[in-house]
Order: C-alpha cells, then sequence, then structure tokens
C-alpha cells in the first residue's frame, strides 16, 4: 500500500540528506574513514536526486518519480549493508543500517506518479 504523497516524499528527502551529513558529527563516527563517506555521500546524492526529480520538491525535475524510488530502494539496501561492504562494522553500523531501512522502507510506501497537473502549471 503505497501511502505517502510524492510531496512528502520530496520534503522527508531534503531532511534526510541532512541528517545523513549531519550524522557522522551527532552520533561520533567523525573520524573521516568510510562510515563518514559513506554518510554523507548517501546524503548528499539523496539531496540531489530530489532537485533532479520530477515531483513537486523536485527544483530541475527531469528524474521520473519511479526512477527516483528504484535508487532510493536500491540506495537504502546499500547504505544499510555499507557497513560490512567497506568494513566499518567494528567502529559504527547501526545508523547506517536504520537510515538505509528507511530510506528503502519509503520508497515502497510512497506514490508512484506526482500530480502532473500541479507540475505542468507550475504550482506544485
Amino acid at each position: 500500500m503505497r501511502f505517502v504523497s510524492t510531496r512528502a516524499h520530496g520534503v522527508i528527502d531534503y531532511v534526510y540528506g541532512l541528517v545523513l551529513i549531519a550524522a557522522p558529527y551527532v552520533l561520533g563516527f567523525s573520524g573521516g574513514g568510510a562510515a563518514q563517506w559513506v554518510s554523507w555521500l548517501v546524503g548528499f546524492t539523496v539531496i540531489g536526486l530530489a532537485l533532479l526529480t520530477r515531483f513537486e520538491a523536485g527544483l530541475i525535475r527531469v528524474v521520473p518519480v519511479s526512477a527516483h524510488l528504484a535508487i532510493d530502494v536500491v540506495g537504502g539496501l546499500l547504505l544499510a549493508a555499507s557497513p560490512w561492504l567497506f568494513g566499518f562494522v567494528d567502529q559504527v553500523w547501526l545508523p547506517h543500517v536504520i537510515f538505509g531501512l528507511l530510506e528503502a522502507g519509503l520508497a515502497l510506501v510512497t506514490e508512484t506518479t506526482a500530480d502532473e497537473d500541479k507540475l505542468a502549471s507550475g504550482t506544485a
């Protein structure tokens, strides 16, 4: 069941991206290693993708919502697996797993189309 609007998803993406960028400092893994860089990379990617997505919160609107959601699922699962993939599981793993599963989960419950009438009229 998809119950999150594309407008809400866009707003959540911007907040989520900023949270991922701040997480290394707030949660104590800002030592410059892979845990920090992965969090930053995903955070900036989420914000960039939101800016480019064809939904209400998008600025340039070239990426279809369906592609955005597919990228979110894959990106979220990779973020969740990143402590093991990049070898920092001994330092920190829980934030990456939680944030990754939240990203993938949000994509699975978000509507797959934006309000095209509002996008076309510029009122979105």
